[in-house]
């Protein structure tokens, strides 16, 4: 049977939402499609396309699960299904959305899907390292991207200025998209920048990085999912320390005194410890591990 058989038999005989989560899960799991992107297997995949498809809640399935579709749903559905195996775009790219807990960014192919563990800090507010959110006056958040992190903190700190860099002005034109959908174009400034370049002299009570930290090595198997995602926004050199390195060497003279450096560095705990040996990095415990993302204060940092 052909794909076009096969989408053709599932647009004329499958009838409910159950109906197609099965037959979604059957494909990705024959395709050897790779998950990462917001989900880790096949049947989270499915349920959240098809309920994106049908204008639902992405987190309220099993009230629909025996719900009839009409013909004009099953062959939307079926067509971002066939779209997700074809063409191995992640999810978000399909559905041009991405969502970090309870908020939802716009996403296109000119930026990294969000999936920073740093999210979840910035939710709880740091605590217990920021002890007075209202305090925080000014965050920098470095490879901003699709504006995610930016927007979490102005959310998280509602005092604060928050400048977010990139040096893809196709990411900043997304993070546009994103700040604006917010409201907080008046606190959330966005810049293109090479590193700190834009910003000489601007001190910040926190900055807060997911830059490009890929590995050279990892960077060559890449499963074809990510390899969709702008190159810019993962390769992180040799070691993947690339961009630390201009953050360890440049945070300081950007830090007011009392500041926290908060950087999201993936599996590269062991490869940062040996090349900074001198530098006491405090790893930050989240839901999904306690090696990916480090924190240094100020005073950790070597003074300009």
């Amino acid at each position: 049977m052909t794909t076009d058989d096969l989408y053709a038999q599932a647009q004329a005989e499958l009838s409910t939402l159950r109906d197609l989560m099965r037959f979604s899960v059957s494909r990705f799991n024959e395709a050897g499609v790779f998950f990462g992107h917001g989900t880790d297997n096949a049947r989270d995949e499915a349920a959240y396309l098809l309920l994106h498809s049908l204008r639902l809640p992405p987190d309220q399935l099993d009230p629909y699960l025996e719900a009839r579709l009409t013909a004009g749903e099953r062959a939307t559905a079926l067509a971002l299904v066939r779209r997700r195996v074809a063409e191995r775009l992640p999810a978000a790219y399909l559905t041009r959305e991405a969502w970090l807990g309870e908020y939802r960014f716009y996403v296109d192919e000119r930026v990294i899907v969000p999936r920073s563990h740093i999210a979840e800090l910035l939710c709880e507010q740091l605590s217990p390292w920021i002890n007075d959110p209202w305090a925080v006056a000014r965050v920098l958040d470095m490879c901003t991207g699709s504006g995610c992190l930016a927007i979490l903190a102005a959310e998280a700190f509602p005092e604060a200025s928050v400048d977010a860099l990139d040096l893809s002005p196709d990411a900043l034109a997304v993070a546009r998209v994103n700040v604006k959908d917010y409201g907080l174009e008046t606190r959330v400034r966005l810049l293109e920048s090479d590193a700190f370049a834009a910003i000489p002299g601007e001190r910040y009570d926190l900055i807060i990085a997911n830059p490009p930290y890929v590995d050279a090595k990892s960077m060559a198997e890449l499963p074809e999912e990510y390899r969709r995602e702008p190159r810019l926004a993962l390769e992180g050199g040799e070691d993947g320390l690339d961009f630390a390195r201009v953050l360890l060497a440049q945070a300081a003279r950007h830090l007011k005194p009392e500041g926290l450096l908060i950087v999201e560095i993936g599996n590269n705990k062991d490869a940062l410890e040996r090349a900074f040996p001198r530098l006491s990095f405090v790893w930050l415990d989240t839901s999904a591990s306690d090696r990916f993302v480090f924190m240094l204060r100020r005073k950790d940092l070597a003074h300009p």
